[in-house]
């Protein structure tokens, strides 16, 4: 049981939320761009002044670990890892797409969908033209398959898991409204973004299970090698 401050960087949200024993006491967001250099150290004071808590108050520090956007990956990263070692607090990480599967999940419950046993929840990022970082869940967000790079261009894509029902969110999804939209079995809840008070429930258990990095030589999950643009004007 812990307080815990959880940051969320990894694409174009900026996002901070404060767990109290896996249940959010305060949170801050903003979807304006990729704005985090500017808005994170903000936001970190935000939710301390709402929860009227001290950053010596807290007993951890958890960042989402990617995959992702590797700016704000980089930006949240040293922000957490600054924090770690400033206050002697431990670290945790927790995967992007995990954070956006929690986040379907408590749609689906806020809207009262049932879920099968066959049914899916399959996060997604996006990735630049028709490709997405990708994970698949069970209702239950047990992990099916890891992040990965995916291409996705046949509405029958889905079929192959053999799925009642296929729930996508994330940032990810919304390119593919009409692919989908005459596919049955596929729903896309494009409300769904990535967000720090998504990652409260597993950086809480990751606490409790002693599950933390090694603060120094922790780095965060690109899935795919960096390769940098050319500078403006060449």
């Amino acid at each position: 049981m812990g307080i815990i401050l959880n940051i969320e960087t990894a694409t174009s949200v900026c996002s901070v939320a404060l767990g109290k024993d896996g249940v959010v006491i305060a949170t801050k967001e903003e979807n304006q761009g990729f704005s985090h250099a500017e808005k994170l150290t903000l936001f970190i004071e935000d939710v301390c002044s709402q929860a009227e808590i001290k950053l010596s108050d807290l007993d951890a520090i958890a960042v989402s670990s990617g995959p992702g956007s590797y700016t704000g990956l980089r930006i949240g990263v040293s922000t957490a890892k600054g924090l770690c070692f400033a206050l002697d607090k431990p670290l945790i990480s927790v995967s992007t797409l995990c954070g956006i599967a929690r986040g379907i999940q408590n749609r689906l419950m806020e809207l009262k969908v049932p879920l099968s046993e066959d049914d899916i929840l399959f996060p997604m990022i996006d990735a630049r033209r028709m490709e997405v970082y990708r994970a698949i869940y069970s209702k239950h967000l047990h992990e099916i398959e890891g992040p990965a790079s995916q291409v996705i261009t046949d509405p029958g894509f889905f079929k192959g898991y053999g799925a009642n029902q296929v729930y996508l969110g994330g940032d990810g999804c919304g390119k593919f409204l009409e692919l989908f939209e005459n596919e049955s079995n596929v729903k896309i809840l494009n409300d769904v973004l990535s967000s720090a008070s998504y990652l409260t429930q597993e950086s809480e258990r990751k606490f409790n299970s002693g599950d933390i990095e090694d603060t120094s030589l922790f780095e965060p999950y690109y899935l795919k090698e960096y390769i940098p643009g050319k500078p403006k004007g060449q």
